[in-house]
């Protein structure tokens, strides 16, 4: 699934160039605060599997006014080389591949 051109934004993790974004609208879930935010990456120039990273935090459109923290490029970056250590394939079809960027959880 590649993401949508609009809204993403560039950023290049040790040499190679990536594409991420943040949900602009959040899912149900998201909203009512049951789930965190998400943001998703991919590689820039011949995306395969989609890396789906968890925040651990609210999305920032949630409606009970959880106060909500900006994915940062710096966040995203750390995000990048952990499921690629993990074994993340960006340039590889295939499912997405999750990662808990809450600091509790693993990739999956």
């Amino acid at each position: 699934m590649a993401l949508p051109r609009g809204g993403a934004r560039r950023i290049v993790v040790d040499g190679t160039a990536y594409r991420w974004r943040v949900r602009r609208r959040p899912t149900y879930a998201q909203a009512m605060g049951w789930t965190a935010g998400t943001f998703a990456v991919e590689h820039a120039d011949t995306p395969g599997a989609t890396l789906i990273v968890t925040t651990g935090r609210p999305h920032p459109g949630n409606l009970l006014g959880h106060d909500a923290v900006p994915v940062l490029p710096s966040e995203v970056a750390r995000a990048v080389r952990r499921a690629l250590g993990a074994g993340w394939s960006p340039t590889t079809e295939g499912s997405p591949f999750r990662l808990d960027g809450s600091g509790g959880g693993q990739a999956s």
